[in-house]
């Protein structure tokens, strides 16, 4: 059978090539691929921007008059999820005879709200061998029905049928298909990644693994062996010949310091082949009193550049009592200053705007930043995601007022907090880079990136940001800046 995915995205740098590099795939919907072309079926991928305009009609028009799918699949967060159903309503009234499936976060903690939609099914949980077991149905023309993880519209009724643990020897699975996405990268000589388990077991209230982990039976967190992960490295970097760069995908690679260090010393061994060795990037979660030294060194020997730790928020107070993060500044700072000691790079994650945060909170957060000086910092503001504790927090406070706003999803400010104002919030985004690195970093470097993070946290500001880029003319601006 066809099967054709619907992949939604919001921000984009061009049309035609909207993915800006490998690392961006979607993974979910990347092993489904992969299961259903091992077992003969042939898949095609199609990403439109959120707007439903008439040239993305066109566009769908066109990819299902030529490849006839028998089923689409689309993925969703929250905030791509009404893409997600104008693409569906406008399919289902022109072509009533295609099958609409849809999963991913949003149908997994809502789905008393999504089966309301146009979708004719939707999947709970893990989707590869539901999907698989769905295609299998249409293709032989038997009842879709009975099927694990999928709640299933019968007319007016609906099957809600229980789910299946979750995988457990994600081994078995095939690698992700990458082929599918490469008509859609604007870069393909950057860095890929590759997933090293599946959950998490932490209870961040801004995040939804809280409740994904209760969609389904079985054990949640589980890792690939470093064997499996190894065969998959080898064949990325075998098959995309300019990939040099990796990320490894996974909640944190200090959970289990014995398969850490036996993975870094595959990748070591794996390096001593190569004539010019692949680097590598790993997120870590920095915890009480944690001891890093084994992890870091394996990650030197193993030619790891950089490591990604989650400050969020540089106030105790709002880590503890608001994120459920447990750990002290000085245990981040100590990190921090060991990594160093092994020739790691630091890359700092920080939200914004949190509920509850004051202003004085988040100069704590410039403090922290200060003091350990990142080489790079991933900060966005605090977005209220459906289905995850802050979002409820939020709705206890009387904050969320309308429709959320989520042009400019995680880059303009949404919540106006008591002690901590929208504006303020605003401002103290674009100006983040500056307040940090201020006496460290040379100024036009700084000024740069204000102003980008000014230009990207407004939508027409944003599409001039894009023509800039692309002309070149961002370039020119910043050779004049580094003159002052």
């Amino acid at each position: 059978m066809n099967v054709l995915f619907i992949y939604s995205l919001n921000d984009v740098e061009s049309r035609k090539k909207p993915v800006q590099k490998p690392e961006d795939i979607q993974l979910g919907i990347s092993y489904i691929s992969a299961l259903l072309k091992k077992h003969h079926h042939t898949t095609k991928l199609l990403v439109v921007s959120r707007i439903l305009d008439k040239k993305n009609r066109n566009l769908i028009n066109n990819y299902i008059e030529e490849f006839k799918p028998g089923l689409i699949c689309f993925t969703a967060i929250a905030t791509e999820y009404q893409s997600a159903v104008k693409i569906a309503r406008f399919i289902k009234t022109t072509y009533p005879h295609i099958f609409l499936i849809i999963g991913g976060p949003h149908a997994t903690l809502k789905p008393e709200e999504v089966i309301k939609d146009t979708f004719d099914a939707l999947c709970i949980a893990e989707g590869e061998y539901p999907v698989l077991e769905l295609v299998h149905r249409l293709e032989n023309a038997k009842p879709v029905s009975a099927i694990p993880n999928l709640w299933i519209k019968k007319g007016d009724m609906i099957e809600k049928n229980p789910a299946r643990s979750f995988l457990q020897d994600i081994d078995n699975l095939p690698f992700p298909d990458r082929d599918m996405w490469l008509e859609w990268i604007e870069n393909n000589t950057m860095r890929h990644a590759v997933l090293l388990g599946r959950g998490c077991p932490f209870q961040c209230t801004y995040c939804s693994n809280h409740g994904l982990r209760k969609a389904a039976p079985g054990t949640y967190v589980r890792f690939r062996s470093p064997e499996n992960i190894l065969a998959e490295i080898r064949e990325i970097v075998h098959h995309y010949m300019s990939c040099r760069e990796i990320y490894l995908e996974v909640e944190t690679i200090g959970l289990n310091k014995e398969w850490a260090i036996e993975l870094c010393s595959k990748l070591e061994a794996y390096n001593n082949e190569l004539d010019d060795p692949i680097s590598y990037g790993v997120n870590l979660r920095v915890t009480r009193h944690a001891d890093f030294k084994d992890i870091f060194l394996a990650l030197k020997k193993s030619n790891f550049k950089f490591i990604t730790i989650g400050l969020e928020s540089g106030s105790e107070r709002v880590r503890h009592d608001i994120l459920k993060r447990n750990y002290s500044n000085a245990d981040i700072i100590n990190t921090v200053k060991l990594a160093r000691t092994y020739g790691l790079k630091i890359v700092l994650n920080n939200i914004i705007g949190i509920p509850g945060e004051t202003i004085e909170d988040f100069q704590e957060t410039v403090r922290i930043n200060r003091i350990c000086r990142p080489d790079h910092t991933n900060t966005f503001i605090f977005m209220p995601y459906p289905g995850t504790g802050l979002y409820e927090t939020c709705r206890k406070m009387g904050l969320l007022k309308g429709k959320l706003d989520t042009e400019m999803e995680r880059r303009k400010a949404t919540l106006d907090l008591p002690g901590f104002s929208r504006k303020q919030i605003q401002k103290s985004f674009i100006w983040f880079e500056y307040y940090i690195y201020r006496g460290y970093k040379p100024l036009y470097k700084i000024l740069a990136r204000v102003i980008r993070s000014k230009l990207q946290s407004r939508y027409s500001l944003n599409t001039l940001y894009r023509v800039l880029s692309r002309s070149g003319i961002m370039k020119k601006l910043i050779k004049r800046l580094r003159g002052f």
